[in-house]
């Protein structure tokens, strides 16, 4: 049975869904059969691969209605790559969901039957702690917190780890944490120096090796419809998701 991995942090702009994204396209690469689910009512993932925003049936239905993941999975470019995209609609979905029973198990049951058939699946979660949020973390086996290697993004992550531990004690207590991602780093400034080294003396082995550059090539990707690793596949973000990729295999 593949793993589930969420890719989450309450804040913003912290390279979430750039993470999903190329962590996803890097397992296909490699010959995993792997889904991306898009979480996010801004659906940058599904536009990222290419997808419209009003793409139907989406994540939205297997939250909110009655679709499958089977039914709304679609190749998404890359051999071995699938994609669950996002819709508009999820924007109301922080409202409708608290109103099914059982609502935080809605995405883990929808998984179910799909599981065997992906060696990963990647979970692009909004940028906060709703119930989106917390349906994917019941779902996922692992979870990857990307942070920008800046000060302000470092608010509010003890207390996302503080949820995971909630979520862990109440909805999933087989939920691991593969690791803290640095992203958007400059190496050229004290700035990002010492926010990695303020980051790895707290949380030690938690944060993982791999550091993702600032990168054009990275930020340009989505415009092209493509990930960064099939779009320019000799840059350092390129390369740096591939590292990481081996890296969150290599953690289990």
């Amino acid at each position: 049975m593949g793993l589930v991995y969420a890719i989450a942090n309450q804040k913003g702009g912290v390279g979430k869904t750039t993470t999903a994204v190329n962590v996803a396209a890097c397992l296909a690469l490699e010959g995993r059969q792997t889904l991306a689910v898009d979480l996010d009512p801004q659906c940058n993932l599904t536009v990222s691969l290419g997808l419209d925003r009003e793409s139907r049936p989406s994540s939205y239905d297997t939250l909110c209605g009655e679709g499958t993941i089977a039914e709304a999975a679609r190749p998404a470019g890359p051999d071995n790559l699938w994609i669950v995209p996002g819709n508009r609609d999820l924007a109301g979905a922080s409202v409708e969901l608290p109103e099914l029973d059982h609502f935080e198990y809605r995405l883990r049951d929808g998984l179910g039957p799909v599981r065997e058939r992906f060696h990963a699946t990647v979970l692009d979660c909004p940028p906060s702690l709703d119930p989106i949020t917390v349906n994917a973390l019941a779902a996922a086996d692992r979870v990857i917190v990307p942070v920008q290697a800046e000060y302000l993004a470092l608010e509010g992550l003890v207390q996302f780890l503080d949820t995971l531990q909630t979520v862990r004690r109440r909805l999933n207590p087989g939920l691991v944490l593969t690791g803290i991602l640095i992203t958007m780093a400059d190496e050229r400034t004290r700035l990002s120096q010492d926010v990695e080294h303020e980051l790895r003396d707290h949380f030690n082995e938690l944060v993982l090796d791999t550091v993702v550059p600032r990168s054009v090539r990275v930020a340009e990707a989505p415009s092209f419809g493509a990930p960064v690793v099939s779009h320019a596949p000799e840059s350092r973000g390129a390369q740096a998701y591939r590292s990481l990729a081996q890296e969150v295999v290599a953690r289990g």
